[in-house]
């Protein structure tokens, strides 16, 4: 995609390179309009820095990132998914390096933990999101699924309940009574949000990936024998289910049931759904008083140092991070800010009550184990893998271990 920013003149070799992520699907949502506008009001600022900003397709950053910093072409920023690799290899500025103490101390806690390798924090952490089990209330009353003063829609609490709600969605005919996307797309959030319900997750209280403990072992049997089995989970298998596809089929109002973020509820309130929204119910082993952390995702802002531009990009991050701006990138996506005092304050005075959820959510949350450089081969070969457990004959446990072992031999290359 095209470059933007830097709108006066020619900057010559001095401007400051940021590539970013395009969050936009349309023209009209592109980013652009964002970035043209922070990088005009910050070298009016800062008259002698111009920022110029190239903005790259999701699907083609990180390997277009990692090719420029392999020859010796490193951007001085990227917004992205990763950053450990780049931190791993000493090719990042530390935040204490570039910013403020006080920007430096703003950082959600969950996300600055996960944008530190050590105790250094690296990955700026920019945009964040968690996910809420999200149901369709008109699926669920017209299956009966009401409260029991009959008023209320009733809120399922653990995976007995969530296995009642999608039988009773089932004999009503919803094609999608509990949606599972385990497609490739983002196979890795929608497992780990099953398996931290479950006491599991990907990593151990030390850090050391546990892909096939017993917990996420017995969380995929359950998913396979209460859920697939007997047609819960609707026509597509879940290895072939993408979020995309299961986003839109809810949109259509052919989900009773399944995990989402900010973005979908707005989507579907603006299609007439009405949504419920509610932590993701707890398995049976554990019992309802215990609460399992969220899954939260975030992107990351990072400083490459070969253009030893320390201090200008500093000056320009501080100045991007300032409440309005991280306010305005968020809203305009339905994201969270992942500072403390610009989730306090956005522009248009607070969040609503959608996102007031959400932000919750995101400050108990667990994030993916980012911070390990082996994280994106990992992450890979989960989101290409863990549908396999889920499919008739296959055994979760071989296919659990499969992917551990696989897990293993990428850490081990990589530290």
């Amino acid at each position: 995609m095209s470059g933007c920013g830097s709108s006066s003149g020619d900057s010559g070799g001095d401007a400051l390179r940021l590539v970013a992520a395009e969050y936009g699907t349309t023209p009209a949502t592109s980013s652009k309009a964002f970035w043209d506008k922070v990088t005009a009001d910050f070298t009016k600022a800062n008259p002698g820095i111009k920022v110029e900003v190239t903005l790259l397709p999701w699907a083609d950053i990180d390997r277009e990132v990692s090719k420029m910093v392999s020859a010796g072409k490193a951007p001085d920023m990227a917004l992205m998914g990763s950053y450990s690799d780049f931190a791993a290899q000493g090719k990042l500025y530390s935040a204490e390096e570039l910013l403020s103490i006080s920007a430096e101390a703003n950082f959600l806690q969950p996300l600055a933990e996960a944008g530190s390798v050590g105790n250094t924090l690296y990955g700026l952490p920019f945009v964040a999101s968690s996910r809420l089990l999200f149901y369709n209330t008109k699926l669920f009353a017209d299956a009966g699924l009401v409260g029991k003063d009959g008023s209320a829609t009733w809120q399922p609490k653990t995976w007995a309940d969530l296995e009642t709600a999608a039988k009773a969605l089932k004999t009503k005919g919803v094609k999608y009574p509990f949606a599972v996307p385990l497609g490739p797309e983002e196979a890795h959030a929608e497992a780990m949000i099953w398996e931290l319900s479950n006491g599991g997750g990907y990593a151990d209280s030390s850090g050391n990936y546990s892909l096939a403990s017993d917990q996420n072992i017995e969380t995929f049997k359950w998913l396979k024998e209460k859920m697939v089995g007997p047609g819960l989970t609707g026509p597509t298998p879940p290895a072939q289910l993408n979020r995309a596809d299961a986003f839109a089929a809810f949109l259509r109002g052919e989900v009773g049931m399944l995990n989402g973020y900010p973005s979908l509820s707005y989507e579907a309130r603006a299609k007439g759904i009405t949504v419920g929204a509610v932590a993701m119910p707890v398995s049976d082993y554990l019992g309802t008083g215990e609460k399992p952390p969220t899954v939260g995702v975030a992107d990351w802002m990072m400083a490459f140092k070969q253009n030893g531009k320390r201090e200008e990009i500093g000056k320009f991050l501080d100045f991007v991070y300032q409440d309005k701006n991280l306010s305005d990138f968020a809203g305009r996506y339905h994201l969270l800010p992942s500072t403390v005092t610009a989730s306090r304050t956005p522009s248009g005075g607070g969040l609503d009550k959608n996102d007031e959820q959400f932000l919750t959510a995101l400050r108990g949350a667990q994030l993916y184990p980012v911070n390990d450089p082996a994280w994106v081969s990992v992450s890979d070969t989960i989101k290409r893998n863990i549908g396999r457990a889920l499919e008739p004959g296959a055994s979760p446990k071989a296919v659990l271990e499969d992917i551990a072992a696989k897990a293993n031999a990428a850490s081990k290359k990589k530290h």
